[in-house]
């Protein structure tokens, strides 16, 4: 189907059948563009008064015909043509200008952010001739200090420039560049960045946590970008101009990927990818990958994907056309429903089954509780903020072999063990999941049943890594989940880690702070004081709570 895109308001139709039979043109693959699509898309350009754009793919196939004003031109969605590292779009941008000038800023701009093979501007004399041609493509050298390079304008009968041989030498440059980057080809190499109202020390700890949080996900990052505004854009998140310097930055540096230390909707999702032509994610979904990364149990594997499926319901959005194919049936009466409200309907069927099997969860849990509750054996919750070292503890107090690294959210799925005080009394130790500043929503909702086992606690241990010079944060952030879940009324201990990275004055200053016991997790030696205060608070009488 012979498809217009852009300004055709006000043409005739005798003039539109003309400009779709640009349609039927076949361009010779090494050739910028054949003397008779300039004859005609020159004519055609001068009676309407306005630019007329092609879009033609490596085998000089015509798959777009656009419509501009006298100003410019509004390409369509390209985004069935994938660029993936060291490539390019695939398809050449050739249009009228119907001014006598060069190669404008939004020209270029679309080279560089689209990938686009190579541009040409056609300008149309006051007869409707071809005049000159500007033609430019893109330069991957960081040392031109702009990513393309633009060439001397040439005549209507100089167009015997060996086009695919130019794009090879183009791809060829930018796979050296990748491959430069390339640590692993398995491997992810993303730039991050943040945009922020914040102060400058906020910034660079949120930007430093997201680089733990993408070393977890084992993407390699090339580089950090951080953004301060006044007030964040509501469509683009950055600034326009600080997008164009992004897309030129992940072309120099061979990147794949692009991670938001934001959460965004599905708007700017759209807008920004838009733009960039490279996959964007946002903190919320880099976790939600490291949580699918480690879940073990099928009780962790089912809250993951409710915690997947919630965050992308309503960021479903309509990528193209492909979305909008027909599913009603033969004798179905109407349209249908498009793919995109069946998608939705089917992940809202998914999650009724999920939340259905993780009711099945609490049931059993509080089966377990029962039990626990029978035999009397208190309930000590090992708590914190991720990578602050609780499966370590927990294993240097039980024996255990409990995997414990140092990355961001290394266990899912929580642990119990069984633990005898020196009075020959027995208690069990729970390791839950790491907390994180600004905990996805999603994950809350999806963890309850694992985050409701803290509510039977009889003492939580509320592990601190005292060697993070943004401690205070950490601490904050616990206790505001805490408090969310309701159940910061239990007694607590504040287990001050990694003292052995501290110095002797700064951890007395810590203690005095927090009223915390220094230990280090990975030295049995140094928890018998936090012993010593678990034993005397589990085994004292505990007071009755009136509520």
């Amino acid at each position: 189907m012979r498809k217009l895109f852009g300004n055709t308001t006000g043409l005739k139709s005798t003039q539109i059948h003309r400009i779709k039979n640009l349609y039927r043109y076949r361009i010779p693959p090494e050739t910028i563009i054949s003397p008779q699509v300039i004859e005609d898309l020159c004519a055609l350009s001068f009676e309407i008064s306005r630019q007329i754009g092609l879009l033609v793919n490596r085998s000089g196939k015509i798959i777009s015909v656009v419509i501009g004003d006298h100003k410019g031109i509004m390409l369509p969605d390209t985004s069935d043509y994938r660029t993936p590292p060291g490539r390019l779009k695939g398809l050449r941008y050739i249009h009228t200008h119907i001014k006598d000038e060069d190669l404008t800023h939004d020209d270029l701009t679309d080279l560089t952010l689209l990938r686009l093979d190579l541009i040409a501007a056609i300008n149309v004399s006051n007869t409707g001739q071809a005049n000159q041609i500007h033609l430019a493509n893109i330069f991957p050298n960081k040392s031109a200090g702009v990513p393309y390079q633009i060439h001397p304008p040439i005549a209507p009968t100089e167009l015997n420039i060996n086009c695919l041989e130019l794009i090879q030498s183009i791809e060829a440059e930018l796979s050296r560049i990748n491959a430069l980057h390339d640590i692993d080809s398995g491997i992810e190499r993303a730039i991050l960045i943040s945009v922020t109202t914040s102060s400058k020390i906020k910034a660079e700890a949120s930007i430093t946590e997201l680089k733990e949080l993408a070393r977890s996900s084992d993407i390699f990052v090339l580089d950090t970008v951080i953004q301060h505004r006044k007030k964040i854009d509501a469509r683009f998140l950055l600034g326009r101009g600080k997008i164009e310097e992004l897309s030129i930055l992940a072309m120099q540096k061979g990147a794949t990927l692009i991670v938001f230390d934001q959460e965004l909707n599905s708007s700017q999702i759209k807008s920004i990818t838009d733009k960039v032509d490279l996959k964007v994610i946002d903190r919320t979904q880099l976790i939600l990958d490291i949580f699918a990364r480690r879940a073990q149990t099928r009780e962790g594997k089912l809250q993951v994907e409710l915690a997947q499926l919630k965050y992308m319901l309503p960021r479903l959005i309509k990528q193209n056309t492909a979305l909008s194919r027909l599913a009603g049936g033969i004798g179905g009466r109407g349209p249908g429903e498009t793919k995109l409200e069946v998608d939705r309907r089917r992940i809202r069927n998914r999650i009724t089954r999920i939340e259905k099997g993780l009711k099945q969860v609490k049931k059993q849990r509080r089966l377990q509780k029962s039990k626990r509750e029978k035999k009397g054996l208190p309930v000590i919750s090992i708590i914190g903020y991720t990578n602050a070292g609780k499966s370590t503890l927990l294993n240097t107090l039980t024996k255990s072999n409990v995997l414990a690294e140092s990355r961001l959210f290394a266990t899912l799925d929580p642990s119990s063990r069984r633990m005898r005080l020196p009075k020959d009394s027995e208690v069990i130790i729970t390791d839950t999941v790491g907390f994180i500043k600004d905990l996805p929503k999603e994950l809350k909702v999806a963890f309850q049943a694992t985050l409701e086992e803290l509510e039977s606690a009889n003492l939580l241990l509320h592990v601190i890594d005292c060697s993070n010079p943004d401690y205070q944060s950490q601490i904050d952030s616990v206790n505001k989940i805490l408090e969310d879940l309701n159940i910061n009324r239990i007694e607590t201990i504040a287990v001050l880690n990694k003292m052995d990275l501290v110095s002797a004055d700064t951890m007395a200053g810590i203690i005095k702070e927090t009223c915390g016991i220094s230990i280090s997790a990975k030295k049995a030696s140094t928890l018998q004081p936090l012993i010593d205060k678990i034993q005397a608070l589990v085994l004292s009488p505990q007071p009755e709570i009136i509520y």
